[in-house]
């Protein structure tokens, strides 16, 4: 179906270019410079020495929107690139449209990075749009783009009608607890993406638990990235349900979330019951050694756990959490479990404390 989309958005439908015309080379630098003098723009020298490949990066180089429209135009009909990347262009939401408007033509690229580009509530608009109508685009980073619990609204209506992105990165965003309960309810409806990144924002206790409920009805999500946010214990709540009902989820990031005992407990009680998650990250979260002890002897209770990778804080190890890592590392043999504290370099410190308060033999 994307293959008999990609030849009538691809080849024009208005006019028929040849496949061959259609694509990269002198063809194409025609078109885009051709499209240069239309906007009144200086044409970007990184596309000109570009070299034939399906990767077109064009990072850092300021087109700004009226720059984006150029280069919106030359690929309306392009079938040669397949990865486009633009991130840190300062595109704005008007360059924003531009892209979204050539993306509604061109079946043919599937990897798009927009990252830190301050496309705003406009930009939002326009991608979202956009995403009810492209049926290949399977990976979009959207990071760092000034989006608001505004933007949400509009890019929840595209997470839960779009079903092809499978990888979708908002991270470095302005989303608060209202995005939370927006987002939360389209990533429950949504049945496509695999990977999704929202670290980096403003989600505390409402919007988290709202987020969480999200991925405890979702089906297909495997990767979830929402470290450093403010989800606190009511949010690690809502997750260790989530991780209860979830059995699709492989990979968790809850790094830097101001999560404490309690919250890391909750987490527990969601390991105790979970046969599918295979890493997670709790770092920079205040969980001290009772909490990571939670941890542990809820995989310890658990004889499915598909846990490989286990990140804890940096934190002193004493005793009874050096007993139980190596207990666990004993239970799960493959299992690779990473905290601050080095167990041996804790009992080499300890020998040497021994040996230190011994009483001293004088010399004769």
């Amino acid at each position: 179906m994307a293959a008999a989309a990609g030849g009538g958005g691809g080849g024009g439908a208005d006019g028929g270019s040849s496949g061959e015309e259609d694509g990269g080379g002198p063809a194409g630098e025609s078109r885009y410079l051709a499209a240069c003098r239309a906007c009144g723009v200086t044409p970007a020298s990184g596309l000109l020495r570009r070299a034939p490949g399906p990767a077109l990066s064009l990072r850092h180089r300021g087109l700004g929107p009226r720059g984006a429209k150029a280069l919106a135009l030359s690929l309306m009909v392009d079938t040669s690139v397949l990865t486009l990347d633009l991130s840190d262009n300062w595109l704005q939401g008007e360059g924003a449209a531009a892209i979204a408007e050539m993306l509604k033509e061109n079946y043919y690229i599937s990897a798009v990075d927009l990252s830190d580009n301050k496309l705003g509530l406009e930009g939002a608009k326009a991608f979202s749009a956009m995403l009810l109508e492209n049926t290949t685009i399977v990976s979009l980073q959207l990071s760092g783009n000034e989006f608001d619990d505004h933007a949400a609204k509009y890019l929840a209506d595209a997470i839960a009608a779009n079903s092809k992105v499978e990888i979708l990165d908002l991270s470095y965003n302005m989303f608060d607890d209202k995005a939370g309960e927006i987002l939360g309810m389209a990533i429950a409806e949504n049945i496509g993406l695999k990977e999704l990144k929202i670290s980096w924002n403003h989600f505390h206790s409402q919007g988290a638990a709202a987020l969480a409920k999200g991925l405890g009805a979702n089906t297909f999500l495997k990767v979830l990235d929402v470290s450093y946010n403010g989800f606190g214990n009511s949010g690690a709540a809502a997750l260790g349900e989530a991780l209860k009902a979830n059995n699709v989820l492989e990979e968790l990031n809850i790094s830097n979330n101001r999560i404490s005992v309690e919250g890391a407990l909750h987490i527990a009680a969601g390991l105790k019951e979970n046969k599918t998650l295979k890493r997670l990250n709790m770092t920079r979260n205040p969980i001290q050694s009772d909490g990571c002890c939670g941890v542990l002897k809820a995989l310890q209770a658990n004889s499915g756990t598909g846990i490989e990778i286990l990140d804890l804080p940096d934190i002193p190890v004493n005793k009874e959490l050096a007993e139980l890592c190596d207990a666990v590392k004993i239970l799960l043999p493959n299992l690779l479990l990473r905290h601050g504290g080095n167990t041996k370099l804790q009992r080499k410190s300890r020998s040497k404390v021994e040996l230190r308060t011994q009483p001293k033999v004088p010399f004769l």
